[in-house]
Formats: C-alpha cells, structure tokens, sequence
C-alpha cells in the first residue's frame, strides 16, 4: 500500500510539472513576437540618432541642438556604431 502510495505521488508530480513546463513553453512564445518588435523599434531609434549625429556634425543647427539636449539627460550617440542584429526567433527555440 505505501508502494502504491508512492508512486502515485510521484506520477500526480511528474503530471503536474508536464503541465507547468507547457504553459512555460506558451508564455514564452507568447512574449516572442513582443521581444523581437522590442529589437526591431531599437533598432530603428539608433539608426535615427546616429543620421541626427551625422547631420549635427555635418553643421545642422537644430540637429545639433537635439544632440546637446540628448547629451544633458545623458544620452549619448555614437553614429560610426552599426546597429547590432536582432537575433531570430527561431534561433530561441528549446
């Protein structure tokens, strides 16, 4: 009867964490696409503050009053970096 006891509990575990590893498994792929539009709106956002640096460095008064005001909060550019790649979803798969 304790066998038995036994391994029924250790099968209602091994059920209850199947369970929770695939509701895991949907909230995870759930938050993808959101990660990924996250990366891609970076993305774009450097690239414009790195053209806004390129055109306050080419003589752009209101260019390089934007710049001035970034660098107050403590934002900085660097407009030679190139914008580092958003890795695939599908690179993310377990």
């Amino acid at each position: 009867l304790m066998a038995l006891t036994l391994v029924g509990a250790f099968g209602l575990q091994a059920v209850q964490r199947f369970t929770e590893r695939q509701a895991l498994q949907a909230a995870y792929a759930g938050q993808q696409q959101t990660v990924d539009n996250a990366g891609k709106v970076r993305a774009s956002l450097d690239a414009l503050a790195a053209d806004t640096q390129r055109l306050a460095d080419a003589g752009n008064a209101n260019a390089a009053l934007l710049v001035a005001e970034l660098s107050k909060r403590g934002i900085t550019i660097n407009a030679a970096a190139s914008p580092a790649p958003v890795p695939a979803a599908a690179s993310r798969g377990r």
